[in-house]
């Protein structure tokens, strides 16, 4: 090997360092961004839990400015954008707006006003119906049963659109294990709300009952 080809081998040597050295700081950037988005985001599903709308709304937005962030990321490395890490952050993002607008009656979102492929958006709404199950067990316990059948409609409504996406893992990015989530979900909130709803439903029938036997007894 001549010195033509150790000075080749050099710059290619200078060239990767330099490449991978820039390639490596961005993606460091990119999982802090991920991390960022994803604590923001689950606090603004806590807040919205706890009916506080205005911290709620704050942390989304603060989440917005990472995500806003990681487009510079998609114009110079893909690869990374598209990376799990990233990915689950735009779900997680997804899943905080959605719930935000479902829980405090708001229009929905739409994937391009988060900044969200279709996939990640679609995988943050099947995620959203844990959060509303959340929201029905937490009525029940208040004896809200309006808002819980209103919740269940939201359900059925999200699962009835995710059942119709019928194109091939690879296309939807694996959203079949969403959808079966969201009607395992569906099925045992369900459930629950049926039994809820009768025993309420006794309940009522037994104090009325008890109402009139006392009222009898004054007469």
């Amino acid at each position: 090997m001549n010195n033509k080809h150790h000075a080749a081998l050099a710059k290619i040597a200078e060239k990767a360092q330099e490449s991978f050295t820039e390639k490596n700081t961005i993606r460091e950037q990119a999982m802090q961004f991920s991390r960022s988005i994803i604590r923001l985001s689950a606090n603004a599903i806590r807040s919205v839990h706890r009916r506080e709308a205005t911290k709620a709304k704050c942390l989304i937005s603060q989440a917005t400015n990472y995500i806003n962030q990681t487009h510079t990321i998609l114009q110079t490395n893909p690869d990374i954008y598209y990376a799990g890490y990233l990915a689950e952050a735009r779900k997680e993002f997804s899943e905080a707006n959605i719930t935000m607008a479902l829980l405090l009656q708001q229009p929905l979102p739409q994937p391009e006003e988060l900044g969200v492929s279709i996939t990640d958006y679609l995988k943050g709404l099947g995620d959203s119906v844990g959060e509303v199950r959340r929201y029905i067990l937490d009525s029940l316990r208040r004896d809200e049963l309006q808002q819980c059948e209103d919740a269940m409609e939201m359900m059925d409504q999200i699962y009835n659109l995710l059942v119709t996406i019928d194109f091939p893992e690879g296309v939807t990015g694996g959203l079949r294990h969403t959808n079966d989530m969201v009607r395992k979900t569906l099925e045992r909130t369900r459930g629950d709300f049926t039994i809820a709803f009768r025993q309420k439903r006794l309940e009522d029938i037994l104090s009325s009952w008890e109402d009139t036997t006392t009222s009898n007894k004054r007469y």
